[in-house]
């Protein structure tokens, strides 16, 4: 009886050994270390954050810019069309905002 305690103690150890092993390649996989030493190093957190921020800002910056053009482009094409009921309000808004550009 004792034999077959302890074949099952091995068995459920070589398992856990394969458990704990596998476990180990995926923490490797996702760089749990390298995180783990940013969060200790607050300098190097800071700086990333920072980084992080003023590139979401400038791709805000021009994805607005460009959007903000396109629709500006299509508001002039239907003005160009010229339809009756939306027309002279989209010139107006045009105007409105070629003035603001030139301030």
């Amino acid at each position: 009886m004792n034999s077959k305690n302890r074949t099952g103690e091995i068995a459920l150890l070589a398992t856990l050994q394969e458990k704990v092993e596998s476990l180990a390649v995926e923490l490797e996989k996702i760089k749990v270390a390298e995180y783990v030493d940013m969060l200790n190093n607050p300098r190097r957190l800071f700086f990333l954050n920072f980084i992080a921020g003023l590139a979401r800002g400038v791709g805000t910056a021009i994805g607005f810019t460009i959007l903000g053009a396109v629709i500006l482009m299509i508001l002039r094409e239907l003005v160009v069309l010229n339809l009756p009921l939306i027309g002279g309000l989209i010139a107006e808004i045009v105007r409105l905002v070629q003035m603001q550009g030139r301030v």
